[in-house]
């Protein structure tokens, strides 16, 4: 019609004389007439038509007013929607349609971001009143398409021009700083929102305390979340939650259950993920029965347990060995009409791998897979790692050429579980030859992968091998962990090669990683046992001046060693400072220094350390035998099966060692009657006798014959032997 028309026709003096006949369908020809103007192009045409309406006082409607700021922000003639602001939103007339949140939402599809930002600041310095809500509804849609820098600006200009930000303002921008990992930022804002009279509501508490909890800030965590409830903020079951299996994934159930209390006395029920959350806590912590007890509560208070309750519980009972009550609970579930996950199974299927139950393994994930469940790289890692345990490689070479059936490709576990199991069968070469293969195939090794063939090459006693794959891993980009030079270091020390070992050890101290006390422990027990006691000390006193301090086991080490040299003296001046400082001496602490004495035959000193041992920590089977062998050495079997019996008195169960001290203590002075006693007391108690004992019973009962047969009559001498 306007092009039919042309330019020049005048539409306002027809359109004049048109509206009286027409009053209420007014608002609609103008507006078709915008409509047509819009779509032809006729941008100045239609801004006429629109200012002539609004001068009539005719209302335009919101879907031909948003066609034309369309057409304005297309045009790069925001300027001209600021001029006409005020005109354009009294012309709506109470209709809803929010110009400010239609602009910007314009200007942001068309990525005119400053514009945008120049627009908001331009509507404000005009003095037009701009809803926090519609400011809320941009902010929330730049943070949600990860233009957080962009977000931070416009939020700067809500706080420096207007309008004022309000809780959803703040909660917004902390929400999107704490999902950008930008926890800082999200409390500097928590701040500036305490500082402006703000108050945090439950989304706000809820967003950063479970971002604190996430980054592993639990006590900034912990107290946000106490200040939270000390407020009086009704905190509900999800931040509760949220808490609950944050402290479970770090393995402090104490705190988890605390958390839970809290949320009981709050008053707020839980629901079946808080109760899962706590069954899982309790089953890595080995309470499997405590989480039975949580179980039976999901199912009293009329909850449905989900697939990963079920699942907690039953890991938790396989990890404890009760594969049957995993599987009795595994087919309770499945009479609930549950359909088992891949997950599932690989629990079940790993609970039977650690046990050695491999057939069983076996038809339960092929059960699995007739079921219809897809198996994943997990699954058949499980059972691959199960063969290798039992040392049945063929078996898991048959797992692993089954995974190309199931167009699945292995992964480093897969590949580094058969380096390992190749390797602890004593078949280096071919660790090292899979090895190759592997990585001619594209596999790229982590520092697992090399740390465990590292590991294989010093158990078969190959250094220079471990050595050499060492220098690789390196040239190939891959950083040894600390757990690396600690294994070579020792395996250099036992096989006497102290500069190798020093050298090793020098470059960690000057190119790193840092030696942990580890390394510090594995150098003084190496210098210990190349007899190289002063080395020990000097590097002792290094690490005390250094930052990683000593522990129980660095001290032992050299006590031990000064035991064995017979320097008691020094040993004793050592224990006193563990006694003065930290840290504290352990039982193989006292069990060396109880040896010490018995070896420099110092009976009293001895005796005395022992008392003071039963008053400090409880002994086990092992300070009780160093007891009774100084004792048996001496001749005083009395005494050394006194201390037997008191080792069985609290609670100890004798093994083969303490038995054979015994044994030899009773022979040395001839009592053979109570050492045979004792002897079938071992066998009753299901102990097997090593060849120690036996060659010890068998040489002093032929020893007891012989003697007999010197002494008896030629008479008793034929019974015997037609005996």
């Amino acid at each position: 019609m306007v092009r039919q028309f042309g330019t020049h026709f005048h539409f306002f003096a027809a359109f004049s004389e048109i509206s009286p006949n027409y009053a209420s369908d007014s608002s609609d020809l103008y507006s078709f007439l915008i409509e047509n103007f819009c779509r032809n192009g006729m941008l100045d045409s239609s801004i006429e038509t629109f200012i002539h309406m609004c001068k009539l006082g005719v209302p335009v409607s919101p879907y031909v007013l948003s066609r034309m700021l369309t057409l304005l922000v297309d045009s790069n003639r925001v300027h001209v929607i600021l001029d006409l602001y005020g005109e354009v939103c009294k012309a709506l007339r109470g209709q809803y349609f929010c110009v400010y949140e239609f602009v910007m939402v314009a200007l942001l599809n068309k990525s005119k971001v400053e514009t945008g930002l120049d627009f908001h600041s331009a509507v404000i310095e005009r003095g037009f009143v701009v809803d926090i809500v519609g400011c809320n509804k941009i902010l929330k849609r730049l943070c949600k398409e990860s233009q957080i820098g962009v977000g931070e600006d416009f939020f700067n200009v809500l706080i420096m021009g207007g309008p004022e930000p309000n809780v959803v303002t703040f909660s917004t921008m902390i929400n999107a700083y704490c999902k950008d990992g930008k926890l800082e930022e999200a409390i500097k804002l928590y701040k500036v929102m305490i500082e402006k009279g703000v108050s945090p509501d439950l989304v706000v508490y809820s967003i950063l305390v479970d971002g604190l909890f996430k980054a592993g800030k639990l006590e900034e965590g912990l107290r946000l979340f106490s200040e939270a409830l000390d407020s009086g903020i009704k905190l509900d079951v999800v931040i509760f939650s949220s808490v609950m299996d944050s402290y479970v994934r770090i393995g402090d159930l104490v705190k988890s259950v605390e958390v839970y209390r809290r949320m009981l006395k709050e008053g707020i029920s839980p629901n079946p993920v808080s109760y899962t959350i706590l069954i899982n806590g309790m089953c890595q912590d080995g309470k499997v029965m405590e989480a039975c007890g949580i179980f039976g509560q999901i199912v009293k208070c009329g909850f449905v347990p989900s697939i990963l309750t079920y699942s907690s519980l039953i890991d938790g009972m396989c990890k404890l060995g009760n594969l049957k009550d995993a599987f009795h609970l595994y087919e309770s579930m499945i009479k609930t009409g549950y359909e088992p996950d891949i997950i599932l199974y690989g629990v079940l299927v790993n609970g039977l791998c650690k046990h050695g139950l491999m057939g069983d393994a076996l038809r339960f994930f092929f059960q699995a897979v007739y079921r219809g469940v897809k198996p994943n790289i997990s699954a058949f890692n499980m059972l691959i790692d199960g063969f290798c345990r039992l040392k049945r490689l063929g078996d898991a070479v048959k797992v692993f050429i089954q995974m190309g059936v199931y167009n699945i490709k292995p992964d480093m576990v897969t590949y580094t579980v058969i380096i390992k199991g190749i390797s602890e069968v004593g078949r280096l070469k071919d660790a090292l030859v899979f090895f190759f293969q592997s990585l001619k195939k594209g596999f790229l090794p982590d520092v697992v992968t090399y740390c465990t063939l590292i590991d294989g090459c010093c158990k078969q006693k190959r250094v220079y091998y471990g050595l050499r794959i060492l220098d690789m891993m390196r040239r190939n980009g891959v950083s040894p962990d600390i757990a690396i030079y600690n294994v070579l270091i020792n395996m250099l020390f036992k096989e006497s090669y102290l500069e190798a070992a020093q050298e090793l050890f020098e470059q960690l101290t000057e190119s790193g990683p840092e030696p942990d006390i580890v390394t510090y422990n594995t150098m003084i027990c190496g210098y210990c046992s190349l007899r190289r006691l002063d080395a020990a000390v000097q590097l002792f006193q290094k690490l005390i001046q250094g930052h990683c301090k000593p522990n129980a086991i660095t001290c032992t080490i050299l006590i031990d060693a000064f035991c064995k040299e017979g320097n008691m003296d020094d040993a004793m001046l050592m224990f006193d400072k563990m006694l003065e400082k930290d840290p504290e001496p352990n039982l193989v602490t006292y069990s060396c220094l109880i040896d010490g004495y018995f070896k420099s035959e110092n009976m009293k000193s001895a005796f005395e350390l022992h008392e003071e041992m039963l008053k400090n920590i409880s002994p086990n089977i092992v300070s009780y035998s160093i007891l009774m062998d100084g004792l048996c050495k001496r001749g005083l079997t009395e005494k050394a099966s006194l201390a037997f019996h008191c080792a069985i008195e609290r609670g100890l169960v004798p093994d083969v060692i303490a038995y054979g001290i015994l044994i030899r203590g009773y022979c040395r002075v001839g009592r053979m009657a109570e050492a045979l006693i004792l002897y079938g007391r071992m066998l009753i108690s299901g102990i097997m006798p090593d060849a120690v004992i036996q060659r010890t019973i068998t040489e002093h009962i032929l020893e007891a014959d012989q003697q007999k047969y010197s002494t008896a009559q030629p008479h008793d001498l034929q019974i015997r032997s037609f005996v």
